[in-house]
């Protein structure tokens, strides 16, 4: 029973991104501003999924700065290779972390956090932003949520 319901919300959010893909091309297509772009997608986001946090962090002077986002307030600067974000960066690679708290050197912006999930946008081969979303669950972010972040943080280039 418990195994069908998550093949069932699995289902779900599949869907879910499928449906907000072409909205959100058609949302940033022609539109050259890229923080403008970021808002109008970390709300689409924030609104689809009820994510805790989602927002990006843009790389500045060596350090991620913090972008257009939604949720509460959170760290301003991350350093290259620190927390969940900056380890992001440095693999340039995604990262997804069922539990915070198992994370060597998680950098916790709100103790409400449990579980985390940062896709790096690549310009020119090098790591601009990451995108980066925050759940109040364990283990709550997938291959799912990697797979089609990915394809929504292309959008931006």
């Amino acid at each position: 029973m418990a195994e069908d319901l998550n093949i069932n919300r699995q289902l779900a959010k599949d869907e879910l991104y499928r449906s907000l893909l072409p909205q959100l091309k058609a949302l940033t297509e022609g539109e050259e501003d890229r923080i403008a772009n970021m808002a109008n997608v970390a709300a689409v986001l924030k609104e689809a999924f009820q994510f805790w946090w989602i927002g990006f962090y843009l790389v500045k002077d060596g350090e991620l700065v913090l972008g257009p986002f939604q949720g509460p307030v959170a760290c301003t600067r991350i350093g290259y290779g620190k927390g969940v974000c900056g380890t992001a960066w440095e693999k340039e690679e995604v990262i997804i972390v069922d539990d915070v708290d198992h994370f060597p050197g998680h950098i916790a912006c709100s103790s409400l956090s449990r579980s985390e999930i940062v896709v790096p946008l690549l310009m020119d081969g090098k790591v601009s932003a990451v995108l980066d979303a925050d759940s109040e669950h364990v283990a709550h972010f997938d291959e799912t949520d990697s797979i089609y972040l990915q394809q929504i943080v292309q959008l931006l280039k």
